[in-house]
């Protein structure tokens, strides 16, 4: 069996290239870094250090890379005669990947080759759905009837982390131990692809959100919190109980939504919690809170990690969530000045107000019961930063 992976960075080689490599898949890496290409055609191996409590090496064999601006035609034939194609570039990088895709689709429609399976592993909802829209622009109505017919474009969830990392091997990856790849079904053609560790499910949106209201919203809220108290890293900023405190209320009320909405079992979730907050104090990673905190804008979204589990506990459960209220107030007050969308954010606020940036950012019109809660605590926070 054969695997396309685009994307030969931390995430593609110690996450999914790994457990392809280990489902018995030759694995293609495809690139545009001329270094980490040229490493993998040359040493076909890597190593990749799994960082728990102690840790432990583990070598990925048996794999290969081509460099899709220099080699395009032998990525386009690869992707011909594949049978999985996967991705982990950004969501961001989605359209540039979706023309090489494509035309190996175009040479594997003509052939009349096997079924395909394409998986975007993307820190987004939809991804793969979003990687079909862009190939599908580069194919006509036909191509797209017979890739309808022998393309399973399935769409995933993934969880990992891989912190930034700088090795003297430029091939070797350190990963926490942890790792969740969910995949659904529903597009799947002929046999479920054989892939070790991962899960496959009918319906991918309570992992989607459990990832969402646990994960994101945990680490979101260790790093706001630990911006304010200048701490460098999550795992710094877990060592405060009182940061702890915060993360675990904010978790237990986003619990509660997922509990309620999906049937989730309620001592089951609250391991599932447990495990994560033992993810963000792991002592053998270092995620830099600047890192974790960048892009508030996006993650104030109405459906993002802070604000929607907020707006559904207030819908469903007829309260304020406080510690998510709190993860709200926090994320307004990080203003480091080498993000964009910190300092538009900032300004939204030094020129319209509070009220205003929760509008225009998280949807939140100035009636509903979380907005009042959230100015209170930025107020306090933002009184206390000041003194």
């Amino acid at each position: 069996m054969r695997a396309v992976h685009f994307g030969a960075g931390n995430i593609g080689r110690g996450f999914i290239g790994s457990l392809l490599a280990a489902s018995n898949y030759d694995v293609v890496f495809v690139d545009v870094n001329e270094q980490i290409v040229r490493l993998l055609q040359e040493r076909g191996e890597y190593r990749v250090i799994v960082a728990g409590w102690r840790q432990e090496e583990q070598w990925v064999r048996g794999v290969s890379a081509l460099n899709s601006q220099t080699e395009r035609e032998q990525v386009i034939a690869t992707i011909a005669a594949a049978d999985l194609v996967t991705t982990a570039v950004g969501p961001h990088i989605l359209p540039a990947i979706a023309p090489v895709i494509a035309a190996g689709l175009k040479q594997r429609l003509a052939a009349r080759q096997a079924p395909l399976h394409v998986i975007a592993c993307e820190n987004m909802i939809g991804g793969t759905e979003a990687l079909k829209t862009h190939i599908f622009g580069h194919l006509s109505e036909d191509e797209q009837r017979l890739a309808n017919q022998s393309v399973g474009f399935l769409n995933c969830a993934v969880d990992r982390i891989v912190p930034n990392q700088t090795n003297d091997d430029p091939l070797a990856v350190t990963v926490e131990p942890f790792f969740e790849w969910a995949i659904e079904t529903r597009n799947v053609i002929g046999a479920v692809p054989p892939i070790q560790g991962a899960h496959f499910v009918a319906d991918l949106g309570p992992y989607i959100e459990r990832k969402l209201f646990t994960v994101n919203t945990g680490h979101a809220l260790a790093a706001y919190l630990g911006y304010l108290k200048q701490y460098e890293t999550v795992q710094d900023a877990m060592k405060d109980s009182a940061i702890r405190a915060d993360v675990e209320q904010a978790l237990s009320e986003s619990g509660a939504v997922l509990v309620k909405k999906h049937g989730w079992e309620a001592d089951e979730h609250r391991a599932y919690i447990e495990t994560t907050i033992g993810r963000f104090m792991n002592p053998s990673l270092s995620d830099d809170i600047i890192r974790v905190a960048r892009s508030p804008i996006r993650k104030l979204g109405p459906n993002d990690r802070l604000v929607a589990p907020a707006t559904q506990y207030s819908a469903l459960l007829g309260s304020v969530p406080a510690g998510l209220a709190k993860g709200i107030a926090a994320l307004l007050l990080f203003d480091h000045p080498e993000d964009s969308e910190a300092a538009e954010l900032q300004q939204t606020i030094r020129q319209r107000g509070v009220e205003e940036a929760l509008r225009q950012y998280a949807g939140l019109e100035s009636a509903h019961p979380l907005v009042g809660p959230v100015k209170e605590e930025y107020e306090k926070m933002a009184e206390k930063k000041r003194s």
